[in-house]
């Protein structure tokens, strides 16, 4: 990446009228909610901002190691991983009584494991993880759109099958690091296996290319220039993300999650539609039966989601590259269909993507974290492959083959 900013062209209009999308929404939110749904709003165009700027993503950074060998992506990641589990598992740990913040937990179960798996799939097929859809949606990315609205109903279609992979199948129940052995411990083992990770990552990347690219980059232009109008270093992105993921963690009480509000979309729509959708378990309890029964906005989830898009589209505007051309073919409008429903179901089954079960899992010294970390990278490698006979990529090690 060229560390000199270039000469950009903001989109004015837009960036106008999204500043001002964004202060009525959040007055809106105070007056008809509380304050707390404001900041998490703006908590979100902030994560919209940063995934924006930065093009921090997981689909594409597991598959340029996949195919290429290329690892500064992941190896943001594992910072990101890092510097989350500094930050959460003190406060999970009960070192700040005061504070009442709960981890992102989940049953260990056959579920976990084959949501993740499709879900792996389904991030490559469909060109984004949870947060890349977000983002890429709010960047202007026409094709995205489609991938979005199968995600939303991929993950309705799960939320009414959960119940049966809960039941049908082993369910081990949740299993925390932080109960069974502490939180210092939880945390120095995790911080051993990620620096594991990242060596590992490292070596093959130098084994290829003979170096490594790498993710702590200076700037050769102001600081404020490039925070405003971007791109960012992916360890500026790393940063961000843990410290915003820290504060929606103290706002909301648990840590930022994302596909949770695409099934209740979709539930609400087909309620609207006639469906049943309380003759379901998922949503006929607990916390999902609450959300269904309230405003969309209410929901945290949901509102941070609309923030990270509209922070998105003030990103990609003042970048200068909102609304790229939307043209697109036959294979890719197939491959976002089918990619945006394995996302969904995915997501569903293993409680929560690439951010609200693997990141914020993990943070959490849950251990449907790493499962999920495995089999939805062992999903990715399959994805890459049906890339392949999707034709949006050429076949690995072809001449001029495509990223």
């Amino acid at each position: 990446m060229n560390d000199k900013v270039k000469q950009i062209t903001s989109d004015k209009p837009v960036v106008l009228i999204t500043i001002i999308g964004i202060l009525v929404v959040s007055l809106f939110l105070q007056q008809a909610f509380n304050l707390r749904q404001s900041l998490l709003f703006l908590l979100g165009i902030l994560l919209g901002v940063t995934l924006l700027h930065a093009s921090f993503g997981f689909s594409g950074a597991w598959r340029n190691l996949i195919r290429d060998r290329k690892t500064d992506g992941v190896r943001a990641q594992l910072l990101l991983l890092a510097l989350t589990s500094l930050l959460f598992l003190p406060l999970l740990g009960n070192v700040f009584p005061d504070i009442n913040a709960t981890g992102a937990l989940a049953p260990v179960s056959l579920s976990i494991v084959i949501g993740a798996f499709l879900f792996g799939i389904g991030m490559q097929l469909g060109g984004g993880c949870g947060s890349g859809t977000l983002y890429t949606v709010g960047g202007g990315h026409i094709i995205m759109l489609i991938t979005l609205a199968f995600f939303i109903v991929g993950a309705t279609v799960g939320s009414a099958h959960l119940n049966w992979w809960l039941t049908a199948w082993p369910n081990w129940g949740e299993v925390s690091f932080v109960n069974l052995m502490g939180w210092m411990p939880t945390l120095l083992i995790q911080l051993l296996v990620l620096t594991g990770l990242l060596f590992i990552v490292k070596r093959m990347e130098f084994r290829r290319f003979g170096k490594t690219k790498p993710v702590f980059t200076s700037i050769n232009d102001t600081f404020i220039e490039r925070l405003i109008f971007g791109p960012w270093p992916l360890w500026w992105a790393a940063l961000s993300l843990a410290l915003l993921n820290l504060l929606t963690l103290l706002l909301a009480g648990h840590p930022w999650t994302i596909t949770f509000a695409f099934g209740l979309w979709g539930a609400k729509i087909w309620s609207a539609l006639g469906g049943d959708v309380m003759a379901w378990p998922y949503w006929s309890s607990g916390y999902p039966a609450k959300a269904f029964s309230s405003s969309v906005l209410a929901d945290t989830t949901s509102v941070m989601n609309f923030g990270v898009i509209i922070g998105a589209v003030l990103a990609a505007a003042l970048a200068g590259k909102f609304a790229p051309p939307g043209g697109f073919k036959l294979n890719r409008l197939m491959s976002a269909i089918i990619g945006g429903l394995l996302l969904g179901y995915g997501a569903r089954l293993a409680f929560g993507c690439n951010i609200g079960a693997l990141l914020a899992g993990i943070s959490s010294g849950s251990l449907h974290g790493w499962i999920w970390l495995v089999a939805g990278f062992t999903g990715s490698m399959a994805g890459v492959y049906l890339r392949i006979m999707f034709k949006l990529d050429s076949k690995i090690g072809a001449a001029n083959e495509k990223s």
